[in-house]
């Protein structure tokens, strides 16, 4: 197999502009051109694009489970089958993330994600650990296992961050006792402090911000707004979101989480740069409807598939969604009137650069990892390559 390849006739999709008839090369799994025209490049595997887009591969920063597996299944058929469903679908790398555990569940996910990084040759590149939890809000923790809500604990969470340098991103609920010392932790050692599944007002969440926390987790999803108190109006995270400019939001864009008014709003206020798309699915994404577990396969919760979406089997939440990443782009495009430049920023570049993964993903240029694929103007997905390797064609 040729360690080159050459795609030529299609419509390259760059950060800010659609380079018609364009030509991308690729050389030992990185870009080296990205051309106008069309280009001689000898002895490499040739792709007729025929009109198609041209695009980055899709970076999901938040993703849970695919293909009948979760992560917190814990074993390297579970990484690999979730890896594998979602390169199917357009995501070249994506963010292994947990649901609240214990600390040998989370040590667990730890341990097999090394090996099973190893093994990943046909799915989508993991670009590190997302630890979901366990300190959360316990009356907004959505579909979290109310049985492993805690305080953060500097005993456990020194253990965690010494044993594996592979933890890249942590989703904490900032009022919770403790919570604005770990945001200094993680951002003093690189991780990306989140706030997620929280009941914070504006001050909280400010004090939070000030403190190293830098990524809405799911907005709008187990996130307090306006709320009252002693009959006085208290802002909460939602609105810290919208008033603080460079705080970075994700979105689960499903079409089911967020209506079309939302996405709108979103897309008004916060724009492409600073707000990435999420699928934050879970196992049965690409799978058929029906009864599921969110989390380990076997002491889990149990939760429901209708209507394109997981619920609790009472339906008083939604339990992640079913969404794969072409599904978000194609949402955004028709719910929210997005332009197809932004809403592929909003997959791409936007979540690489919060993952602070720019300079190698995110983008079509010279030097960077060759992770692209190739779409029809529905987004249905014809092509997708990793690091110059073909594995959907």
């Amino acid at each position: 197999m040729s360690n080159r390849i050459h795609i030529y006739n299609g419509k390259i999709i760059l950060h800010n502009k659609i380079i018609e008839n364009g030509t991308v090369l690729v050389e030992d799994g990185k870009i080296i051109g990205v051309e106008s025209s069309n280009q001689d490049f000898p002895e490499a595997i040739e792709i007729d694009a025929k009109g198609k887009y041209i695009s980055p591969g899709f970076v999901d920063i938040h993703v849970h489970g695919g293909g009948g597996f979760d992560f917190m299944d814990g074993t390297e058929e579970a990484f690999l089958g979730v890896a594998n469903i979602h390169a199917q679908h357009g995501t070249t790398s994506m963010l292994v993330t947990t649901t609240t555990a214990d600390k040998e569940g989370m040590l667990q996910v730890l341990d097999t994600y090394e090996t099973a990084s190893l093994k990943n040759t046909k799915g989508a590149s993991f670009m590190g650990i997302h630890l979901e939890g366990p300190y959360f809000a316990m009356n907004q923790r959505g579909a979290q296992d109310p049985k492993y809500i805690r305080d953060p604990d500097p005993a456990e969470y020194m253990e965690l961050l010494h044993h594996s340098k592979s933890i890249k991103r942590w989703s904490v609920a900032p009022e919770r006792k403790g919570a604005i010392e770990f945001g200094r932790i993680l951002n003093e050692r690189g991780i990306i402090a989140s706030m997620a599944h929280t009941e914070a007002v504006y001050e909280e969440a400010l004090e939070a911000y000030h403190n190293g926390y830098s990524l809405l987790t799911h907005f709008y999803s187990a996130m307090s707004g306006v709320t009252r108190k002693n009959a006085k109006r208290y802002a909460g995270v939602v609105e810290t979101g919208y008033l603080l400019d460079d705080l970075d939001v994700e979105i689960i864009a499903d079409g089911v989480h967020l209506p079309s008014p939302l996405l709108k709003l979103i897309y008004k206020i916060k724009g492409p740069e600073h707000t990435a798309l999420i699928t934050d699915a879970m196992r049965a994404a690409g799978m058929p409807e029906g009864e599921y577990m969110l989390g380990h396969i076997s002491n889990g919760l149990p939760v429901i598939v209708e209507e394109g979406v997981a619920k609790l089997p009472d339906r008083s939440s939604f339990a992640g969604s079913v969404a794969l990443t072409d599904r978000l782009v194609r949402t955004v495009i028709h719910m929210a009137d997005i332009p197809l430049i932004d809403a592929i920023r909003m997959m791409t570049l936007t979540p690489a650069r919060i993952m602070k993964q720019q300079d190698s993903i995110g983008s079509l240029e010279k030097g960077k990892d060759a992770d692209i694929v190739l779409f029809d103007e529905q987004i249905n997905i014809s092509n997708t390559i990793i690091k110059g390797k073909i594995v959907k064609a």
